[in-house]
């Protein structure tokens, strides 16, 4: 992995841009650059990462990194994209079934209910881009090992494989991929995986002279950029310049939502904002994966690979309660405490090593009675990838993602 730092603030908008749009702009930038967007750089010790770690963007306010030449117009096609699984119930299957004309339950104003699909349509993934940025690219001879303690130094999710070969980038190497590679060597505590020792990135991901790169070039709308995190099933997009095929940021659902709630106190407010979970029904509530504290980490791997989930809420088994939620994120602390050669260590003690996830320790969860105002309110500052809905028990009811929120609210009505 190797590394260079210059300066990203060359990046002009392509196309008409209204001032309006580009005031706006200005606005998001001021706010990120101040308190309002905290991006602070990563210590670069192997520490456990915290729950603002795990939210964090893909790159932050600070320099460009990166060490590989890139050739102008690339052309990036799909390759090995993160399953999002049982969490985009809403975007999936019923966006699918909108689009073959099946009739909705909920009824919505047209009109007022594209506010946001409108606002989106109207500002480039450009205007959300930070001035300066980090990111840290991965040749595809590295080895997975390094590759997986390189993400847990930077404080990373994910980074962009570029293979020195063909020249171009061909696919992320994710925390997916670690949750692959234990599901499939671990055999138990005394076998070491030596898979994880010997395999280079190359092998691991099956990397062709076909793989390419789902990406987005930085004057594409929003609207596009979520469409197609959202067609995908990914979690991450890379906006890549296409002129000098400089991949310049990594657009994700959190960093749209953030962008959309800046502005949300001065577009007109949809009418669904102000209706309860229980009427929208937005996420999944059925078929909800949990486990306990005693759960062996192995098992809620295979249920990560198996179930294609990306969070499992732990339960009370004596009470049914939701206690703490074990994400796909806090798998990555096995490679900062390197005990992945023993997957056989309960849930309860693998979540102990966690930072709390909220001040008071408890739970981020959210009520079927509460608004999708309310809510899209505590996941933006709560700065958390879901929530775990639950009844007036605090028993699991359902959970609702960053994706679900953002189908439903801007896609939808499009669809409608």
């Amino acid at each position: 992995m190797r590394r260079n730092n210059t300066e990203n603030e060359s990046v002009q908008s392509g196309g008409p841009t209204n001032p309006l749009t580009r005031s706006r702009s200005e606005k998001l930038l001021k706010m990120m650059s101040s308190g309002t967007f905290d991006e602070s750089r990563k210590d670069d010790n192997f520490q456990p990462l915290t729950r603002s770690d795990e939210m964090a963007d893909l790159t932050e306010d600070a320099t460009f990194s990166s060490g590989f030449p890139f050739l102008p117009n690339q052309t990036f096609l799909s390759h090995n994209p993160e399953l999002l699984g049982n969490e985009m119930n809403y975007s999936t299957e019923k966006m699918d079934a909108l689009s073959l004309g099946v009739a909705s339950d909920i009824s919505l104003c047209e009109d007022d209910d594209k506010v946001y699909a409108k606002f989106m349509k109207e500002h480039e993934c450009y205007d959300l881009i930070p001035k300066s940025s980090k990111l840290v690219v991965f040749d595809t001879k590295l080895s997975v090992k390094k590759a997986f303690y390189a993400l847990v130094a930077n404080g990373l999710r994910a980074a962009p494989l570029w293979n020195t070969k063909s020249q171009q980038f061909v696919g992320m190497l994710t925390i997916t991929d670690f949750i692959n590679i234990l599901h499939t060597y671990y055999k138990s505590p005394t076998i070491k995986m030596q898979e994880v020792e010997e395999h280079i990135i190359e092998t691991w991901k099956n990397i062709t002279a076909h793989s390419r790169l789902i990406s987005i070039n930085p004057q594409a709308s929003l609207y596009e950029g979520l469409k197609i995190l959202i067609e995908n099933k990914i979690h991450r997009l890379p906006i890549i310049e296409r002129v000098e095929g400089n991949p310049l940021y990594i657009l994700t659902h959190k960093r749209i939502l953030k962008f959309l709630n800046l502005f949300m106190s001065e577009l007109d407010r949809p009418s669904f904002m102000e209706k309860s979970l229980e009427e929208l029904r937005v996420g999944t509530y059925d078929n909800i994966c949990t486990v306990t504290g005693d759960t062996p980490i192995i098992q809620a791997l295979r249920m990560f690979v198996e179930k294609r989930v990306s969070a499992l809420p732990v339960i009370d088994p004596m009470t049914g309660k939701v206690v703490d939620v074990y994400a796909k994120f806090d798998v990555i602390n096995l490679a900062v405490q390197r005990s992945y050669n023993n997957l056989d260590v309960t849930v309860k003690q693998a979540l102990s090593h966690r930072p709390l996830r909220s001040p008071d320790g408890t739970v981020l969860r959210c009520y079927l009675h509460e608004t999708l105002n309310v809510i899209i309110d505590r996941v933006v500052q709560a700065e958390v990838h879901r929530l775990v809905v639950v009844n007036s028990n605090d028993v699991v009811a359902g959970i609702i993602s960053l994706s679900d929120i953002l189908a439903f609210i801007v896609l939808r009505p499009q669809l409608t």
